[in-house]
């Protein structure tokens, strides 16, 4: 017996050579006389029975075996044939991508854009809903819109142009005034054939399915949970470098401590603005005007001081046409706050007498009054400061008014007055002796 694949008369697919041809179209033609084109004769069923062992088969039945298996050979042959443009198309086609199509009639002969008119309104109104949806990827230029006018009803196909060009632009213009888009959002194509309408389509992408959701879903969260992990396993470690580093100094420090004595070396402690004892000063805005100036002041404690200060002068000339003359007495009591003991409070009294003569009237008497202080200390060593105080408060005074005649004091009556405000303004320096 001859193998099937190796039977001349044997069909090995519908594309086989010229002889299996010739042969095929041999068993489908009607009988001829020439008995060498006569096919052989078929079995009256399609059913073959099952060979058994022991069987001796006949001269015709090999044949009827090797024909019926070729007939499945190419009906299998023939469905995969079939199947190949399907699958052809799903791998080559547009998979990743779902057009919509939006058609609207016109009028044969007319470029008018009649919404109402043959279901238009309804195809609008998807046509724009769709717009509204996917209104940014089109902007961006991501979902692109093709827009295909045709005419088939003017005489010449230039005319058909013209007028199809009239009505894609009518349908852009809603697609612009009423969905918002640009016509660098359009691709036109305008066609003298294929009726009176005009066809949009908008090739949306294809989102990915719920299963391939729910995959990303699923992969994201194990993704965010693992990269929490890790960053929990890196703190953890982190933390247990820190721990056991920090051990290792401690007890790097204790077996330097245990070995070597400490010496500790105190740093200089800042000076005190108020140190205890006694301090001398001096006004350095009354020595500016002439007038000598001196005070002492005597810390009672940490946090309280008295002090008194005095001053004195007298000065004449132009043959004493011109006098000025001073002396006041000012004791105070003061507060010092803070931990440097920098800042203070106080309240003096000051009394003493005057004699002014800058002009041709003089006046001469006494003063009397007193105030609150308040002041900074600013240290310029262990012993030397830099004290600025201002008072407020009240002074009396009490003179009388003369002039000089021929060498002569002569009275020119006499006044009181009171004066608030400023009683008193210094610039010190001082100098704790003890």
């Amino acid at each position: 017996m001859i193998p099937f694949w190796k039977n001349p008369r044997t069909d090995l697919s519908p594309l086989g050579d010229e002889t299996a041809a010739r042969t095929r179209i041999r068993r489908n033609s009607p009988p001829t006389e020439n008995p060498e084109l006569t096919p052989p004769r078929r079995l009256p069923s399609a059913r073959i029975s099952p060979i058994r062992a022991g069987d001796v088969l006949s001269p015709r039945q090999p044949e009827q075996i090797h024909d019926t298996m070729n007939r499945l050979l190419t009906l299998l042959f023939a469905l995969g044939l079939l199947a190949v443009p399907t699958f052809g198309q799903t791998a080559d086609g547009p998979s990743g991508s779902a057009p919509a199509e939006y058609t609207f009639r016109f009028v044969a002969g007319d470029d008018m854009f009649y919404i109402p008119w043959n279901g238009n309104g309804e195809e609008l109104d998807r046509l724009l809903a769709c717009i509204a949806e996917n209104r940014a990827a089109i902007l961006d230029g991501a979902v692109p819109v093709e827009v295909e006018g045709r005419c088939t009803s003017q005489s010449s196909a230039a005319e058909n142009l013209a007028v199809a060009k009239t009505r894609s632009n009518r349908v852009k213009t809603e697609m612009i005034l009423r969905g918002g888009l640009t016509e660098a959002c359009f691709t036109t194509k305008n066609l003298a054939s294929g009726g009176n309408l005009v066809t949009v389509r908008i090739v949306i992408p294809a989102g990915p399915s719920e299963a391939e959701r729910e995959a990303q879903r699923r992969a994201a969260e194990e993704a965010e949970a693992e990269r929490l992990a890790a960053e929990k396993r890196a703190e953890a470690e982190r933390l247990a470098a820190e721990r056991e580093e920090r051990l290792a100094a401690e007890e790097a420090e204790a077996e330097r401590e245990a070995r070597e004595p400490v010496v500790r070396i105190e740093e200089p402690a800042e000076p005190e603005a108020c140190a205890m004892g006694l301090d001398l000063r001096a006004n350095l805005l009354r020595w500016a005007t002439l007038t000598p100036d001196l005070g002492v002041e005597w810390h009672i404690s940490d946090r309280w001081s008295l002090g008194v200060g005095g001053s004195w002068t007298s000065w004449s000339w132009s043959d004493k046409d011109r006098r000025y003359a001073l002396w006041e007495v000012a004791p105070e009591v003061r507060y010092y706050m803070g931990a440097q003991r920098r800042g203070y409070l106080g309240a003096m009294f000051k009394a003493g007498a005057f004699n002014y003569k800058l002009s041709e009237t003089g006046r001469q008497g006494d003063i009397l009054g007193g105030g609150l202080t308040g002041g900074y200390i600013l240290p310029l060593g262990k012993r030397l400061a830099l004290d600025f105080s201002l008072g407020l408060g009240c002074l009396h005074a009490d003179y009388e008014k003369y002039r000089v005649i021929d060498g002569v004091r002569v009275r020119q009556g006499s006044e009181t007055r009171n004066w608030w405000g400023p009683v008193h303004a210094g610039i010190s320096l001082k100098w704790n002796l003890f």
